[in-house]
């Protein structure tokens, strides 16, 4: 049976379709969904409640991401084990094929591709993610931007969860790129903040979970092979990219100066999320 753990804090907006995607042909027994409700303040609990025996749902009032994932490892039994946000979509035929991957192997660590969903997004909010979805978190193997998977051997090359903010980053880097893939055929979808200041909220977060992983775990960051510098630089060099690389690099200076200032005053703990992409489930 594959395992999916889905950790979620107040997610009533996204929840239902984060599952509807996953459980939308399901066949009983093929996955074990375990949905942490964390600190959650909504109703994400009685939504996923609702698909019944196909979701189990565990609760804690600790509001805490790394905490419900090492709640959701302890519930979950089965192996290939995904580890998915809940305001993305995983259709299952995705889902089923990242986990043959993983079962047949050689690798250990599996995603499917990401898509952005940007419908109805400002130009602005288009510049950045032309850019972004350019560069090596992108298109190189694994990215762990809200959804990723391991097998039992991969599983085990760590223990709990950490109390991180980048749980996919500290994940993908136990892994070496023979070990980890993106399977070709499958996605996911994210859906992109509605404004430019959102992305700065969300980006910052991200910053935020750099520097705690650099500073926690430094030998893992040294096992990084990715190459922002040189992608961004060819980039640079094609003037039809011009203005979407003025957003991108605004949008850089912006949240590392804003990551930079709260590692220095020690504030790393606040979670900086994006309401705006999280629509009403149906």
């Amino acid at each position: 049976m594959i395992s999916v753990v889905v950790p979620a804090h107040n997610e009533s907006r996204s929840i239902g379709r984060c599952l509807e995607s996953m459980t939308d042909g399901l066949t009983p027994g093929e996955l074990e969904i375990v949905v942490v409700c964390n600190g959650c303040e909504d109703d994400t609990a009685g939504i996923a409640r609702g698909f019944g025996s196909m979701v189990r749902v565990v609760e804690t009032p600790i509001a805490s991401k790394a905490h419900a994932l090492r709640l959701g490892d302890e519930a979950a039994s089965g192996f290939p084990r995904f580890y998915v946000d809940a305001d993305v979509e995983l259709p299952l035929e995705s889902l089923r094929r990242v986990a043959d991957v993983l079962r047949s192997g050689p690798s250990l660590a599996a995603a499917p591709w990401m898509k952005v969903d940007l419908t109805g997004r400002s130009w602005a909010v288009r510049a950045y993610y032309a850019i972004w979805t350019r560069l090596p978190y992108h298109t190189s193997g694994m990215i762990g931007s809200g959804v990723y998977a391991m097998s039992e051997a991969g599983r085990s090359r760590f223990g709990a969860f950490p109390d991180l903010i980048s749980d996919d980053g500290f994940a993908r880097l136990h892994f070496g790129p023979e070990e980890r893939t993106s399977v070709d055929g499958t996605s996911f979808t994210i859906h992109s903040p509605e404004t430019l200041a959102a992305i700065v909220r969300i980006k910052t977060r991200s910053q935020k979970g750099a520097v705690q992983l650099k500073r926690a775990y430094p030998e893992l960051v040294r096992n990084d092979e990715r190459n922002y510098s040189s992608a961004l630089a060819e980039l640079v060099r094609d003037p039809r990219q011009w203005a979407n690389c003025c957003v991108y690099l605004y949008v850089i200076l912006v949240t590392k100066l804003r990551a930079y200032w709260l590692n220095y005053s020690q504030d790393l703990g606040e979670w900086e999320r994006d309401d705006t992409s999280r629509s009403t489930s149906g």
